[in-house]
């Protein structure tokens, strides 16, 4: 197959796969589930995209159509957080209350994140530990913390030792699963390091931020080492 055809077919995909996401988790809330754990699925789930990307022709620029699912969801999210009804889908499985002023804030700066690894840090292994540090870290602490983090701290919004925990250790998890998928291996001591500075710096970020924070600071940790 053509490059460019090639690209072009993958990140339809893509872009069908977060979408089905979104369906599914919005049929499972109707059924029952919890926003909060819709939530975290939609947020792990929309992280993975990334593993599209040993599907992609490096060769050619429409390698930078990875972005698709997120840029969709960017304009979509803007849209729906300035009008979007209470029974609109992504309200109902992307926000903690049902406001749709959630959508402008940390579900947007995920798509805003993913769109800049999927250009400036396309098919690097920096994104690869940074998307999986914050896909999974980020999405399981919370519902870990929620169930079994008795005891709390309080820096700047309170928070559970076993909730940032469970941000490492998944934190960790995610980003070797990322990196081994795309690149056959994952280099543990630095991926560790970087893991936990991004645990101590989830545990101090304001709330919302930390989907802009934490892969920022995970980029920058990369470099340095």
């Amino acid at each position: 197959m053509e490059p460019a055809l090639n690209n072009i077919v993958i990140a339809s995909i893509s872009v069908i796969y977060v979408f089905a996401v979104v369906a599914l988790m919005d049929l499972l809330v109707k059924k029952g589930l919890p926003q909060d754990i819709s939530r975290k699925i939609v947020h792990i789930c929309a992280g993975s995209w990334l593993l599209f990307w040993f599907l992609f022709d490096d060769t050619h620029w429409t390698k930078y159509l990875n972005i698709a699912p997120a840029f969709v969801w960017t304009v979509l999210l803007l849209i729906k957080g300035l009008t979007a009804s209470p029974e609109d889908n992504a309200v109902k499985t992307m926000t903690r209350t049902g406001d749709r002023k959630e959508l402008l804030r940390g579900p947007l700066y995920f798509t805003l994140v993913m769109n800049v690894m999927g250009t400036v840090f396309f098919y690097n292994p920096a994104a690869a530990i940074s998307m999986g540090i914050l896909g999974w870290g980020d999405g399981l602490a919370p519902l870990f913390g929620k169930k079994y983090g008795r005891i709390k701290y309080n820096f700047v919004t309170e928070k559970s030792y076993v909730g940032s925990l469970a941000f490492l250790i998944f934190g960790i998890i995610g980003a070797v699963i990322n990196s081994v998928i795309l690149f056959g291996r994952a280099e543990m001591i630095p991926l560790i390091t970087i893991a936990f500075i991004a645990a101590v710096v989830e545990a101090l970020s304001p709330k919302d931020l930390d989907n802009i924070l934490i892969p920022s600071v995970c980029i920058l940790i990369y470099f340095l080492l």
